[in-house]
C-alpha cells in the first residue's frame, strides 16, 4: 500500500493525475469477443456448449444447460437454515427500499392539456424480459441475484432469466437464494442457466434454443462480460460497463484507523484488480492507517490477493484540505465512498460523483454489500459521473403519449410545415395539410 503526498497538486491537476481510472478493452480481447458472439448468434446452443467446455473446463450437455426446479430445491436444503434467514432479510430490505424509491424518486403515469386543448404526458411501463449475470470466478455471490432479481421485481418485470459461470454451482449458496426469492412470491417467472462468460451474455442477447432473449442484461462479470456487454449494446439495453469494484476512504483522524483499514482490506480481497484508496490530512494519519493494515493482513485468509491488489492499485493519498479531499473523491467518482469524518454530514451536499455513500466509521461497506437496502451493482471506474446504481428505475421505460386537438392541428400546423419543408420531406407537410383541410 503506497503512502502518495499530493499537498502540493494545485486543485487543477488534481484530474489529469487521476484520469486513467476509466476501463478500456484491448483490441485483441475485442476481436476475441466478436468472434464468440458471432459463433453463438450462428450455432446457439452448440457454442454455448463449444464455449463452457474451452473457457470453464466443464462438458456441459445441451440437457444440463438449464438449471431444473429440483435442482433449485435440492440445493436449498444444502445451506444452513441462517443463510437462507439470511437472503430473506436481504430480499425484504432490498424490497423495502426499492418501494420506496417507487413511492418518492418513480414518476407515475402523467399527462397534461395545454392551452390548445392538445394532451401531452408520458406512460411508464416495466421492460418485460431482463437478464442477470451472476459472477461466479474468484467467489460465489448469491448476494449478487438478491441485489437484482428483487429491484426488477419490484419494478414489475414479468420474466427473469439468472445466468452465472458452471463453477458457481460446485456451492449450493446462489440455487439457495434464487429458491428463497421463488418463496417470497415476488411475482416473476424465474429461470437459471449454467452458462458465463462472453457465451452466456450472448445467449442472453441473441437468444438460443435453450435460453430465451431478453430485453436488458444488468449484473458485474470480469472484463471479457464487460466488453461483450459494451459490444451487445443496442441489440439489447445494459446496466452499465464494470470495471473492477473500488472504495475511496476519507478519514480526518477522528475514527479509529482500524475501521478504515479492515475495510480496505475488504475491498482488495475481491480480486487483484481491486481499488483500494483512502484520502487523509497528515503523514501520521496515513501511517495510523497503514500501520492497521499491516496488522490485520497478517489474519487474512485472501492474503495474496488482497496484497496483489494494494501492490498495484492500493494508494493512501495525503491532500491539503478538506476541499481537496473533495475534488479527489468528485474526480476519482468512486464506487463505494466512506466518510470517516468528525462531521460527515457536512460533506455529503458537496459529493457530486459517488456510487454510494457510506456515512460514518460505524457504516461498512459490506453493510452495503449484503443487508443495508439499496443495490450493490455499482457504477465503477469513474463512470459514477454518468452513471447510477441499479435501482428499480433500471427497469422501467416511458413512453410520450400525443394526442392532438383540432385547435392544436390547425394553430401549430404551420409551424410543424416549416420545419418539413426546410428538411425536404414532402409527406411530412402533405400529412399535415391532409388534417388541416378536414
Amino acid at each position: 500500500m503506497k503512502i502518495e503526498d499530493i499537498r502540493d497538486l494545485e486543485k487543477k491537476e488534481i484530474g489529469p493525475y487521476f484520469r486513467d481510472s476509466f476501463v478500456d478493452f484491448p483490441q485483441e480481447l475485442k476481436r476475441d469477443v466478436t468472434e464468440i458472439i458471432r459463433e453463438v448468434g450462428t450455432r446457439g446452443d452448440d457454442a454455448v456448449v463449444d464455449f463452457t467446455k474451452r473457457f470453464d473446463g466443464i462438458e456441459l450437455p445441451v440437457a444440463r444447460i438449464a438449471v431444473s426446479k429440483e435442482e433449485i430445491e435440492s440445493a436449498s436444503r444444502g445451506v444452513e437454515e441462517t443463510f437462507r434467514e439470511a437472503v430473506a432479510v436481504a430480499i425484504g430490505r432490498v424490497r423495502r427500499f426499492q418501494t420506496h424509491i417507487v413511492r418518492h424518486a418513480v414518476p407515475g403515469d402523467w399527462s397534461f392539456v395545454d392551452e390548445l386543448g392538445n394532451r401531452l404526458g408520458e406512460r411508464y411501463t416495466p421492460i418485460e424480459r431482463v437478464g442477470v449475470y451472476i459472477p461466479g470466478g474468484t467467489a460465489v455471490y448469491p448476494s449478487s441475484l438478491v441485489m437484482t432479481v428483487v429491484p426488477a421485481a419490484v419494478a414489475g418485470v414479468g420474466e427473469i432469466t439468472v445466468i452465472s459461470p458452471p463453477g458457481s454451482f460446485r456451492s449450493p449458496s446462489v440455487l439457495a437464494a434464487a429458491m428463497v426469492v421463488i418463496q417470497e412470491e415476488l411475482g416473476i417467472v424465474l429461470r437459471v442457466f449454467r452458462i458465463g462468460g462472453v457465451q452466456g451474455i450472448a445467449a442472453l442477447a441473441l437468444g438460443t434454443e435453450s435460453v430465451p432473449r431478453v430485453d436488458k442484461i444488468v449484473g458485474p462479470g470480469n472484463i471479457y462480460v464487460a466488453c461483450a456487454k459494451k459490444e451487445l449494446f443496442g441489440t439489447v439495453d445494459i446496466d452499465m460497463i464494470a470495471g473492477p469494484s473500488e472504495v475511496l476512504i476519507v478519514a480526518d483522524g477522528s475514527v479509529d484507523p482500524k475501521l478504515a483499514a479492515i475495510d480496505l482490506l475488504a475491498q482488495a480481497e475481491h480480486d487483484e484488480r481491486a481499488r483500494a484508496l483512502c484520502v487523509v490530512f497528515s503523514m501520521d494519519e496515513a501511517l495510523a492507517v497503514q500501520k492497521e493494515m499491516d496488522k490485520l493482513l497478517s489474519e487474512a485468509v485472501r492474503r495474496s490477493t488482497i496484497e496483489k491488489a494494494l501492490e498495484d492499485f492500493g494508494r493512501i493519498y495525503i491532500v491539503r484540505d478538506m476541499e481537496t479531499a473533495v475534488a479527489v473523491v468528485n474526480e476519482v467518482a468512486p464506487e463505494h465512498l466512506e466518510l470517516h469524518l468528525k462531521d460527515p454530514e457536512k460533506i455529503v451536499p458537496k459529493i457530486k460523483n459517488a456510487g454510494a455513500i457510506f456515512i460514518g466509521g460505524e457504516t461498512a461497506e459490506a453493510f452495503g454489500d449484503y443487508i443495508a437496502g439499496p443495490s450493490h451493482v455499482l457504477p465503477t471506474a469513474g463512470s459514477a459521473r454518468f452513471f447510477s446504481p441499479l435501482s428499480v428505475t433500471s427497469f422501467l421505460k416511458s413512453s410520450s403519449v400525443v394526442e392532438m386537438s383540432k385547435k392544436g392541428v390547425d394553430d401549430l400546423g404551420g409551424y410543424a410545415k416549416t420545419f418539413a419543408r426546410l428538411e425536404g420531406l414532402d409527406s411530412h407537410y402533405r400529412s399535415i395539410d391532409v388534417r388541416r383541410e378536414r
